[in-house]
């Protein structure tokens, strides 16, 4: 029996297409070959005093050497507000700095590519200077980055915090074992001494016939 006529055109374009997948995926393969992921540490939130001067740090790790192809861009998202501005860029060894106004004179490069550090300083840290900072690094091939996000709170020097969240629950925790552990050595050595002791059975009397 003879196969519909419609059957080898159908066969035929599926064919085409398998073949096209084929391709598209090859040719994916090769773009993406020799590329690793690259990842970007960054504080989650950071607070500085008015009119001092605040350092964004930002660290990273890669599979693959700093070179002069290594790029650091940073983006600010001032507070309320949806728009993200691009004022710092580091590439082949310059520094870049956008025309944003709150950021003019203010933003010297802190880091160091050898050591994977990619932070930056902002100087007279005013309130306007408040929002989301975004450290985006490229250092090919390693150029899949998702990229690291600085929450900035600018504070009186009255209101900045003396130490951080993370130090003082470390030391309230620390003193909490410490003293467990003293009490515990105490109640041990006493409890040693209580059976190390003889038991006492009282003074027998002897009778003389």
């Amino acid at each position: 029996m003879a196969a519909p006529a419609g059957a080898g055109a159908e066969t035929a374009t599926l064919d085409r297409r398998r073949c096209l997948w084929s391709v598209l995926a090859a040719a994916l393969g090769l773009l993406t070959a020799g590329v690793s992921a690259l990842e970007v540490y960054t504080p989650k939130e950071i607070y500085v005093a008015n009119g001092t001067q605040g350092k964004l740090p930002c660290k990273f790790k890669s599979s693959n050497t700093t070179s002069r192809l290594t790029t650091i861009s940073w983006s600010f998202q001032p507070e309320g507000s949806h728009t993200t501005v691009s004022f710092f860029h580091y590439s082949q060894g310059q520094v870049y700095i956008g025309d944003y106004p709150p950021f003019k004179d203010r933003i010297t490069w802190a880091g160091d590519l050898d050591k994977k550090d990619a932070s930056i300083n902002i100087e007279n840290i005013q309130f306007i200077h408040n929002g989301t900072y975004i450290c985006d690094v490229k250092n090919p091939p390693d150029i899949v980055v998702y990229p690291g996000y600085i929450r900035l709170y600018v504070v009186e020097k009255e209101a900045l915090p003396m130490f951080p969240v993370w130090v003082v629950v470390g030391i309230v925790t620390a003193v909490v074992v410490g003293l467990t552990l003293l009490i515990s050595m105490i109640l041990a050595v006493l409890y040693r001494r209580r059976s190390s002791k003889p038991e006492y059975t009282g003074a027998q009397s002897y009778t003389r016939s």
